[in-house]
């Protein structure tokens, strides 16, 4: 199972608007913690939180993007609750898993609103620049060029010993991404980028267009391919102002 973090839920909470949180390569749930507090009460952030991190650091991590989904459906089904305002939010490796999530709630007959994808080229097209199978030191150093900066916690040998197993099934997973479906998704779709991103083209950002029978949106933030760690009020405002022109 995987688990959903979420604050307890009030009346107010089952009224407002969800936003589904899925983690990038090598984040936990603890990363979407300050939204709580930046989106006060117009929406109610929720976190995926995946195997091998934080508070299920010793379960073994996921290698399939498709898998993982699929084996955490129910959870977020659970933790929604029954016709919960949904928007999901991803970036990276979260944009893809996002999307396989939305596919799985759509059949569950889950009101997703909107997909919000970050940092991602369209969910067909595979990366080029790879990290996976790498030996560890040049792993490492392809990931902080990927992501523009390097995690503090991975130059303390204990918790890097953590870190990377988890990070490296991450990548693992969605460098070997195949969408388990060619058909696309009827929910409108905003896609995200740092303007500076040097992994993610605005070209390959704007794919998105295809995946999606519904509307579709682009804006870009100041910022690399991890602008969305100072930049969390305003994404979230650009997540707010969408989810309004939904309803």
């Amino acid at each position: 199972m995987v688990g959903v973090t979420t604050p307890g839920k009030s009346a107010a909470d089952r009224e407002r608007s969800a936003l589904l949180c899925v983690p990038f390569a090598g984040a936990g749930p603890s990363f979407f913690h300050p939204w709580r507090e930046l989106a006060g009460d117009r929406l109610r952030v929720v976190s995926v939180e995946l195997p091998g991190r934080e508070r299920r650091i010793m379960e073994t991590p996921y290698r399939n993007v498709v898998e993982a989904a699929k084996n955490s459906v129910d959870d977020v089904v659970a933790e929604l609750g029954a016709g919960t305002r949904t928007v999901l939010f991803g970036h990276s490796l979260g944009a893809v898993l996002a999307y396989e999530l939305v596919h799985l709630l759509s059949a569950r007959g889950v009101p997703v609103e909107r997909l919000v994808v970050s940092g991602s080229p369209g969910p067909w097209t595979q990366r080029e620049r790879r990290a996976t199978g790498l030996p560890d030191e040049e792993f490492l150093a392809r990931v902080e060029e990927f992501a523009g900066f390097r995690h503090e916690a991975l130059d303390h040998p204990e918790m890097r010993e953590l870190i990377l197993p988890v990070l490296q099934a991450d990548c693992e997973m969605h460098e070997n991404y195949v969408p388990s479906t060619d058909e696309p998704v009827s929910v409108p779709i905003t896609s995200l980028r740092g303007d500076h991103d040097g992994l993610v083209t605005a070209a390959e950002a704007r794919q998105w267009r295809d995946a999606t029978t519904g509307e579709f949106g682009y804006t870009e933030f100041p910022g690399d391919h991890m602008y969305l760690v100072d930049s969390g009020r305003e994404l979230l405002a650009v997540i707010e102002a969408e989810s309004a022109r939904d309803r």
